[in-house]
């Protein structure tokens, strides 16, 4: 084709050009991807479609898929590296710190203030929330569990981290005030998944993608487009049933619901909530961890689990509830809240939500010290 310039006439019938869609070209080589959508690449162009006004988003997300990384190197090289040894402390759950947390916790923080875009960050490790001096105009907030689950690494068990992303639309500043939000708020969440392979799952609030990290060239490439919850989910609860004699009426009325099924359910029970919950945006099913006689409030905490989860599993097709309302309508209190949770298929927790409503919560006798 002849290239047509109007600005230099005289070179139009010079130069001659092959001209392509802003898609690329398709290639003869159908084992390799020649044209990867990395996680650069789409956080640029999710930015620029969806978040007109919030550029600095992309630049907290590529931040996040650094640490992630870091933190998936330690994780393999835990082991060897003396890793999985406690740490000496116990953060503000109670919790044995182990070295790989706080490396992990480390790690999370130096990626997010170094992207220059966040002035306030939650997490699990720190009592308080961390205000980041000397970055003015930061609107950003960050909440996050940098290393959940790793109270299982030692047996090889997939962990994880979980993130979510609120935004200041007012004040040129984000404050601590900022992320005692309603998940709902959020403009970002996700987690990143280190098992057999490391995968990212994201929202930026229009469906879930995913991200796995490809060890040729280290660039997360997108494996997941416009990812759902299955119309036809596979028929899995997930739970600690060692706590079953400890649970309210209605949680149990819905155990016996699923064992009472024409194919009753099958149970699948990891212990590391990313993975568990993984597996659930993948096949369906529910992931449960309601609150008991002994962990009055729940035990996962509201701000940088159960939020970043329910926006994810709901961008997903599904739901996520206390029991009693939507997960992402509460509005926390506490930097460090727990919460009941139940989170799946429309399906599943449709059916929970009318075991709350129709079972009543008798009384169970009190937990001998």
């Amino acid at each position: 084709a002849n290239c047509e310039r109007k600005e230099f006439p005289e070179m139009a019938s010079k130069h001659e050009v092959t001209r392509i869609s802003v898609n690329g070209v398709s290639s003869e080589f159908k084992e390799y991807n020649t044209n990867p959508i990395t996680l650069a690449r789409f956080v640029l162009d999710e930015t620029e479609n969806f978040h007109k006004g919030r550029p600095s988003l992309a630049f907290i997300i590529q931040s996040i898929g650094v640490a992630a990384k870091v933190i998936a190197n330690g994780v393999q090289k835990a082991g060897m590296a003396g890793l999985y040894a406690l740490g000496g402390e116990v953060n503000v759950q109670g919790e044995d710190q182990k070295k790989l947390d706080v490396l992990a916790n480390d790690v999370f923080i130096n990626a997010l203030v170094g992207s220059k875009k966040v002035s306030v960050l939650v997490s699990e490790e720190n009592e308080k929330p961390i205000v980041v001096e000397g970055n003015p105009h930061c609107r950003y907030a960050a909440v996050f569990d940098p290393l959940d689950g790793s109270s299982n690494i030692e047996c090889n068990v997939s962990v994880g981290t979980i993130f979510g992303i609120y935004h200041n639309d007012v004040a040129d500043q984000a404050c601590v005030e900022d992320v005692l939000q309603p998940g709902s708020k959020m403009v970002a969440a996700g987690y990143v998944l280190y098992s057999s392979s490391v995968v990212m799952m994201l929202s930026v609030g229009h469906g879930v993608v995913g991200f796995t990290l490809d060890p040729n060239y280290g660039e997360f490439v997108m494996s997941h487009q416009n990812l759902t919850i299955p119309s036809e989910p596979k028929q899995i609860y997930s739970i600690n049933s060692g706590n079953s004699e400890l649970w309210d009426e209605p949680t149990k009325a819905f155990i016996r619901w699923t064992k009472s099924q024409k194919k009753p359910y099958s149970m699948r029970y990891i212990g590391s909530m990313v993975s568990d919950v993984h597996r659930t945006l993948m096949y369906g099913g529910i992931f449960m961890y309601p609150a008991d006689k002994k962990s009055k409030k729940g035990k996962l905490r509201l701000l940088y689990e159960c939020f970043p989860m329910a926006f994810l599993v709901e961008q997903a097709g599904g739901m996520a509830t206390d029991g009693h309302g939507r997960i992402l309508d509460i509005q926390p209190k506490e930097f460090h809240e727990r919460s009941p949770i139940f989170l799946g298929c429309k399906r599943d927790v449709e059916a929970l939500l009318k075991c709350y409503k129709e079972t009543p919560d008798t009384p169970t006798p009190p937990i001998m010290e």
